[in-house]
């Protein structure tokens, strides 16, 4: 079977478990390790900024616990109607965050704008009824692969400090647009607050980076993961985890060969893609026929939809059958 269904279900890498193994002699418990003491100087040196970096087990509480630094429980935060905090984290923000409300724009490609923004949030501007924005939350890549430039990245920041809001951006395939970008996870980043940065769709086990680059927000996240019940005792596996994959620019070669994987399918059905592919995902209008004669053909996916198909990519896919897919795709 090729199995396109998520880059979720991809094996651990190989020189993560070996990382793990590294690491498997005593140390200092919860984050006090020498593993965990690496991350800020390294996480610093990759985006060229000071920042404060720390692990977590799962992207939901990444992207919680930061947003939680930026939103009052009476807040809100802007994010696409689409996004993974309000479509797929089960009313985690929400629960992480007190109460505060998950306040929906639309957007083409599922990607925010200052425009769209703006029009949302100023009919109830200053309206004590309503709830008030206090953060942004992006996606890069976005829920349909969608990647935000440089261009638009900046001028996101600047709207959210003309309205003193924070900017968090969800970057569980950070890698796969960072490698769209050209290879620069500042770049790809840009100039936001905080970065859920992602690991375990790219080749790790269970180990995930909030990133804050205002490092004096790192005490209370600090707190805060504690009390989300995110302290792990043997912290040292999951700073190992994420080291390793920043070794030699590991994190960026898997999402390079993932979206090298994409664009081979891509080639197939160009005609069919209702997104351009600017990352690892593909969303390809099959209809239901179609979609039961690639199944018997032994391809794994998720239909998108009742006439549409999610591919994605990892970076274990093998490029023969990322060819075969595209192939076959395109003699439908």
């Amino acid at each position: 079977m090729s199995k396109f269904l998520s880059d979720n279900a991809a094996p651990v890498h190989p020189k993560v478990w070996e990382a793990m193994r590294a690491a498997d002699e005593a140390d200092n418990p919860y984050d006090g390790d020498a593993l965990s003491s690496e991350l800020d100087a390294r996480v610093t040196d990759l985006f060229g900024r000071d920042c404060a970096a720390m692990w977590v087990a799962t992207g939901t509480a990444a992207n919680c616990l930061a947003l939680a630094t930026m939103c009052q429980p009476h807040g809100g935060v802007v994010c696409h109607e689409e996004a993974h905090i309000e479509v797929d984290e089960g009313g985690a923000p929400g629960f992480y965050l007190h109460g505060a409300k998950l306040m929906l724009c639309s957007g083409e490609g599922a990607k925010l704008t200052p425009d769209g923004i703006t029009a949302l949030i100023d009919p109830i501007r200053d309206d004590v009824h309503q709830v008030q924005p206090h953060a942004i939350a992006i996606t890069q890549a976005s829920e349909y692969g969608r990647t935000y430039s440089a261009d638009e990245l900046e001028a996101l920041s600047d709207f959210a400090k003309s309205r003193g809001l924070g900017l968090h951006m969800d970057g569980a395939r950070f890698a796969n647009a960072a490698a769209f970008l050209g290879g620069s996870a500042k770049g790809a980043a840009g100039p936001v607050d905080s970065l859920a940065f992602g690991f375990i769709k790219n080749g790790a086990m269970s180990a995930e980076a909030v990133v804050l680059f205002d490092p004096q927000q790192a005490d209370l996240v600090k707190y805060r993961r504690k009390r989300a019940g995110h302290l792990q005792c043997k912290g040292r596996y999951l700073a190992a985890q994420i080291l390793a994959m920043l070794d030699d620019d590991l994190w960026l070669a898997n999402a390079r060969h993932a979206n090298a994987a994409a664009q081979d399918i891509a080639s197939g059905c160009a005609e069919r893609l209702m997104h351009p592919v600017e990352a690892n995902e593909l969303f390809v209008r099959l209809s239901a026929a179609e979609r039961e004669a690639l199944r018997a053909q032994g391809f794994e996916f998720y239909d998108w939809g009742a006439d549409a198909a999610r591919f994605v990519t990892a970076w274990n896919t093998r490029a023969e059958d990322a060819s075969a897919l595209g192939k076959v795709i395109a003699s439908l």
